[in-house]
């Protein structure tokens, strides 16, 4: 339960560390710089997991990297950085918490995996949540809105992509994650240099809203008067966070470690509340609820569906012991038959034998 309560605590003030460092820091170049410690961090974890397996990365394997790299650090995690710049922090945090439904979504649209009747409630909810939140009869942000949900569905895309990927290539979590962060980084810093090209810089420029992206800072403000933030953000956060949302999957199980995610959505407002003084809104207060019900019914389902399969585990194992025992026993009874009925034949034979006068 620390791992789970660590995990909880990062993710919850991903936001709002994410909002103080805004003004330091362009988005794009925050994206670059948490991803790259976080991968950093998690690497010791994720080579000791591929020493164990005695695995060595093939360029299928980088390949798989680089995919969900793309998916997760340049698309859906820049949607989120420019989200938080122009929206709410507590908001963002809710509507990124909405990336499990989606995730449900395409597990069932990719992976073609069953919903259960748990999970489709949970998607219903969650989306009245959403709706609620976003309030489209009086939209006051829909940028920030527009945005925040882009990055919570592209992030449900990554987790079953990753999914898919871990599984083919027989990565645990960690690792998958970790060459994940560094991948996407590369990724990221090598777009970044595209934009300090004179012709790519110039035609940003002559683009309205390209013109923010042109000649992304990536050194600018890396000093020691933000290291402490820095730490945070990427070691913290970043790297910490998912190391310790990771270690609580091992040392529980799936639905147990996932807590964390289900938390968040209440947790956070109020963190962004309290430490950076943000005012919720009542429509925003009343979706929380809603998608915490929603995160409720998703978790109760999940351990339904743990406590099912390990059931169904354990009756596929002993119907099979009992099927080897049977046969044993059935020959037993049988030898024993056959070796008394043999028995009681041969005591009639003898007795036969002595009083012949039995046989007239």
């Amino acid at each position: 339960m620390l791992y789970i309560a660590f995990s909880t605590l990062m993710f919850s003030s991903m936001e709002i560390a994410l909002k103080a460092a805004g003004g330091a820091f362009n988005p794009i170049q925050l994206n670059l710089i948490r991803f790259l410690i976080g991968g950093i961090v998690l690497l010791p974890i994720a080579l000791r997991a591929l020493s164990k397996q005695q695995h060595h990365l093939t360029k299928a394997d980088w390949g798989l990297f680089f995919l969900t790299g793309l998916v997760c650090v340049i698309v859906s995690m820049t949607l989120y950085q420019l989200a938080i710049t122009v929206d709410e922090a507590s908001t963002v945090a809710v509507l990124f918490s909405c990336n499990p439904v989606f995730a449900l979504i395409f597990s069932y649209l990719i992976l073609h995996e069953r919903l259960g009747r748990a999970n489709l409630i949970a998607v219903v909810v969650s989306i009245i949540g959403l709706i609620v939140i976003v309030n489209p009869a009086h939209l006051t942000n829909p940028l920030g809105l527009v945005l925040a949900i882009s990055s919570a569905l592209t992030f449900g895309l990554y987790s079953i992509v990753s999914r898919w990927g871990s599984v083919r290539h027989h990565f645990n979590g960690i690792t998958m994650t970790c060459f994940t962060f560094l991948a996407g980084s590369l990724e990221l810093f090598v777009l970044m240099m595209i934009t300090h090209i004179p012709a790519v810089a110039g035609g940003m420029r002559q683009v309205g809203w390209l013109s923010n992206f042109a000649a992304l800072p990536i050194l600018k403000n890396i000093s020691m008067q933000y290291f402490w933030l820095l730490f945070f953000i990427g070691v913290c956060v970043t790297g910490g966070g998912f190391a310790f949302y990771f270690l609580a999957m091992e040392r529980s199980d799936v639905s147990t470690a996932s807590l964390v995610f289900f938390i968040k959505p209440g947790l956070a407002p109020i963190m962004a509340a309290v430490l950076i003084h943000e005012h919720i809104l009542p429509n925003t207060i009343v979706g929380i609820v809603i998608i915490l019900v929603g995160s409720v019914i998703t978790f109760m389902g999940n351990r339904v569906k743990a406590r099912e399969s390990q059931l169904a585990e354990q009756d596929a194992t002993v119907p099979a012991s009992e099927f080897q025992q049977a046969p044993t026993a059935k020959a037993d009874q049988l030898e024993a038959k056959l070796e008394a009925d043999l028995e009681a034949k041969l005591e009639a034979k003898m007795e036969a034998k002595r009083d012949p006068s039995s046989t007239d």
